[in-house]
């Protein structure tokens, strides 16, 4: 008969779950947020008339292109 190797290790033997049943819990939090954040995308999607579109020229793409022209000397 084998000797365990720490005290503790019959505990954790007993305490655990059968095979055939797996048990999960999950948080409050665990379910909550995933939800949240998928009807604040949903609310994104469902509105798109709202967007309006840059007018201004674009100060990275600017930057971008000044780079790309150093670099190419």
């Amino acid at each position: 008969m084998p000797v365990p190797a720490h005290p503790r290790s019959q505990v954790k033997a007993a305490s655990r779950p059968a095979a055939d049943r797996a048990e999960i819990r999950l948080s409050w939090w665990a379910v909550t947020l995933p939800a949240v954040a998928f009807a604040a995308l949903l609310l994104m999607i469902m509105s798109p008339g709202q967007a309006q579109a840059a007018t201004a020229d674009p100060a990275l793409g600017r930057l971008i292109e000044h780079t790309l022209h150093l670099l190419a000397r």
